[in-house]
């Protein structure tokens, strides 16, 4: 372990070095943020990242860090808890919550809380209050190197008051390619939900038939975005589920595969189209328009305002887990 950088008010940022799997990988305290990830015998990096740590704190939109404690978005910031109102932090155009707030686990320090040499557990204490919402949340994420090229997430929290809790794994994964548009995707899912103007969903369950979001066969990343951006949810399930396959992104270029797998009701993908970073990247990477793509296991976005959505909510002596793997594997000639 070494010190990667520091906050604004000095306290250092350390980052850990994993290797496993066939895959080495490089987490930062601030935010889980996977700095780095590499698979043997391809030499670029696999996720976007920075190679120092001032730009995490300026230019980043969650590179590689855990969202929550709510990811994705919430209407207007409002939360209703049996019968009580809460305001969230409106981070995002000013008008809704994003990702749990603009300091939200994302963009806090956690304690590594033990390691070995493939694997990591961090925790985070969150205060009642923190962002608005509700009850002090205790989470914890674990990431493994695995046999067969798996990076393994899995979260867990518990709260002392009823609360929101929806983490997700954001890293933008690029698999060899100066933009991943014509990276194949396939998502296991037959319904989306379609977003107004400002990415708020809309309440519809529209089905994929007929839309440029029908990835039931692979097709281009660029399929999806004929406006200029796609960054929408896809309902694999209605609840959470067993670990399963949901997803597979496919560079036939480099011949790097990559497969998602999840317990998560909903798989958000966002293609990378607002990237818009003039410092460079890992290894030297231009990070402009679909540089990278996210692929983000999750409960929809919005939920507490839709009740025939998967609900988030989390009461006290519930256990929140999520576990999620992103498994790498390279063609051999």
């Amino acid at each position: 372990m070494d010190v990667f950088g520091e906050m604004p008010d000095g306290i250092p940022v350390k980052r850990i070095s994993l290797e496993g799997g066939g895959l080495t990988a490089s987490f930062l305290t601030y935010g889980t943020v996977l700095q780095d990830l590499r698979l043997e015998g391809h030499a670029k990096p696999l996720v976007l990242g920075f190679e120092t740590f001032d730009p995490y704190l300026t230019k980043s939109p969650y590179f590689g860090a855990t969202a929550g404690r709510y990811a994705n978005r919430i209407r207007d910031g409002h939360l209703e808890i049996d019968g009580n109102t809460y305001q969230l932090d409106r981070n995002f155009l000013g008008k809704h919550a994003l990702h749990g707030g603009a300091v939200s686990m994302g963009k806090r320090l956690w304690h590594l809380e033990d390691s070995s040499k493939n694997a990591a557990v961090f925790a985070i204490d969150l205060a009642d209050g923190e962002m608005g919402f509700p009850g002090k949340l205790k989470a914890k994420a674990r990431f493994s190197l695995l046999e067969g090229g798996v990076l393994d997430v899995v979260y867990s929290a518990t709260t002392d008051a009823p609360t929101l809790c929806n983490l997700a794994h954001h890293s933008y994964f690029n698999l060899g390619s100066d933009t991943v548009l014509e990276h194949q995707l396939q998502i296991n899912a037959g319904y989306y939900l379609p977003v107004n103007e400002e990415l708020i969903p809309t309440g519809e369950i529209a089905p994929v038939e007929g839309t440029p979001f029908d990835f039931r066969k692979p097709a281009p990343v660029a399929q999806g975005g004929p406006s200029g951006t796609f960054d929408h949810n896809f309902c694999i399930s209605p609840d959470h589920l067993q670990l399963r396959d949901v997803a597979v992104l496919r560079n036939p270029s480099s011949g790097v595969t990559m497969r998602c797998r999840t317990t998560e009701p909903g798989l958000q993908i966002y293609d990378g189209a607002r990237i818009d970073i003039d410092e460079p990247g890992l290894g030297g990477m231009k990070m402009g328009a679909h540089a990278g793509i996210a692929l983000e296991p999750q409960i929809w976005p919005d939920a507490p305002h839709h009740p025939d959505f998967p609900s988030a909510l989390l009461r006290p002596g519930e256990t929140y887990r999520q576990h999620s793997q992103y498994i790498f594997e390279l063609d051999r000639p």
